[in-house]
């Protein structure tokens, strides 16, 4: 068995990837009020600073995913997510998910500088073979990055989310250790 927990420091250019946990409340906390970062994950859900300051405090000690808080290192900000979840160990493969925390930390690469050092592990350390992810129709700037970082669409999944009354496709990717990473 593969133990996910906690996951190790990543570093790029211009980003932290720290085991995320209880002194990252506030951050994330910041991401599930903004609407637009609710939006581009399909998030419905309120949530209640209580319930994210016991689900940041569990982390931990779940096994079969990694989390990771993503900090610029210019400033010490924490400005999102990155998760690989959903580990199948029959098939090799993991999920993959990311949220950034702020309008004003999209467009500028965070995005695609996490994603590529996540799936490098994933790859590199865990040692699966697949990952894969769902984005939103609604939403070809991640498509783009997750293309960047070597993802390929798969498919799509019809009306998969229900927004402001409009159905909305969902848009599966995915990645195998033996496609190229850009």
């Amino acid at each position: 068995m593969v133990h996910f927990t906690p996951p190790p420091v990543l570093t790029t250019a211009r980003l932290r990837l720290e085991p995320l946990g209880p002194e990252h409340v506030e951050g994330t906390w910041i991401g599930l009020q903004n609407p637009e970062s609710m939006r581009l994950t399909g998030t419905h859900g309120q949530f209640t600073r209580p319930q994210i300051e016991s689900w940041l405090a569990g982390l931990a000690a779940t096994d079969g995913r990694a989390d990771w808080a993503i900090i610029l290192t210019s400033d010490g900000s924490h400005i999102g997510e990155v998760v690989l979840n959903d580990y199948d160990a029959d098939n090799s493969s993991l999920g993959f998910r990311i949220a950034l925390n702020a309008d004003s930390r999209f467009g500028l690469g965070y995005g695609t500088e996490a994603t590529r050092a996540v799936v490098g592990h994933a790859f590199d350390v865990i040692g699966v073979h697949r990952i894969s992810l769902e984005v939103y129709a609604f939403n070809p700037r991640a498509q783009r990055a997750y293309e960047k970082c070597g993802f390929r669409v798969e498919g799509r999944l019809r009306d998969a989310l229900r927004w402001n009354g409009e159905w909305i496709d969902a848009v599966v990717m995915g990645m195998l250790a033996t496609d190229p990473r850009p």
